[in-house]
């Protein structure tokens, strides 16, 4: 096992190359607005988040696609270990070690690589968290292929205390008062993780977003998007320490600007 940070993840100054270069731009821009399930107003879209797949294509791994036949996270509470794996190609996603592949996990997503953490090992293979419908959907990858780092952080957001603390090689660098989902929509608990990092490059409420591999339980669409539920900033602290987003999380400047530094695939605990 390496101890290598993810590339692209544990240094927030190379992040923000998702918001450039010829393939960003409106394309990022376009990302963030649909991705956000409370982030920014607007209006709940109306359609169902769409099973991928069809015509005897598997369906990708994404946090745009309902995968139904793989296993649901077993220990939602439990602690990970911090292992995270990146496909070097499109790796094949099993129910079972050795079971044939019922979905495909791409190497990129939302303009950056794929990290995911590991949530059991076998010999050859990995036991991932997936960012797709339903949360805590997990499936089993070949171990051959698979870069393998290590992220020190883990953060933890307490949705009845509205707090969020974020933790570095069992330190902890911060807790911060936050809003969560309001009751109608509220955050989704269990173990996810951070599944992107975007730069709107014009930024209204946030100048980072930080999406992560959950959905909202209540809204099938944000926004004409699938509800991801994502971490960012608020212009006004009136927010924070109130129940009233549509599930993301919003966090102070100083916890933003932490939160940035963890790596993708670094995992995230959600508690009620």
């Amino acid at each position: 096992m390496s101890d290598e940070q993810p590339r692209g993840a544990a240094r927030p100054a190379r992040r923000p190359r998702q918001a450039r270069g010829p393939a960003s731009g409106a394309a990022v821009l376009a990302a963030t607005a649909v991705l956000v399930t409370g982030c920014g107003g607007g209006e709940p879209g109306g359609g169902k988040a769409e099973a991928a797949g069809g015509g005897g294509k598997l369906p990708q791994a994404t946090t745009y696609t309902t995968i139904n036949d793989l296993p649901a996270d077993d220990a939602p509470a439990a602690a990970l270990d911090g292992t995270v794996v990146h496909p070097s190609e499109t790796a094949p996603v099993s129910a079972q070690p050795g079971a044939p592949a019922v979905a495909e996990l791409p190497a990129t997503q939302l303009k950056g690589d794929t990290w995911v953490p590991v949530v059991e090992t076998r010999p050859g293979w990995r036991r991932v968290l997936l960012p797709s419908r339903p949360n805590g959907v997990t499936g089993w990858i070949p171990d051959s292929g698979l870069k393998v780092a290590r992220s020190a952080h883990v953060i933890k957001v307490d949705v009845s205390d509205r707090k969020l603390t974020l933790l570095n090689a069992g330190r902890k660098e911060g807790t911060w008062s936050v809003a969560v989902g309001a009751p109608k929509t509220p955050t989704p608990t269990g173990r996810t993780f951070v599944l992107a990092s975007l730069a709107p490059p014009k930024p209204t409420y946030s100048p980072l977003i930080l999406p992560v591999g959950s959905h909202s339980e209540t809204l099938d669409t944000f926004g004409g998007g699938p509800g991801t539920v994502a971490f960012h900033g608020w212009p006004s602290a009136s927010v924070f320490g109130k129940a009233i987003t549509h599930g993301c999380v919003r966090v102070p400047p100083d916890a933003l600007k932490r939160l940035a530094k963890a790596p993708l695939g670094t995992p995230v605990h959600v508690t009620a």
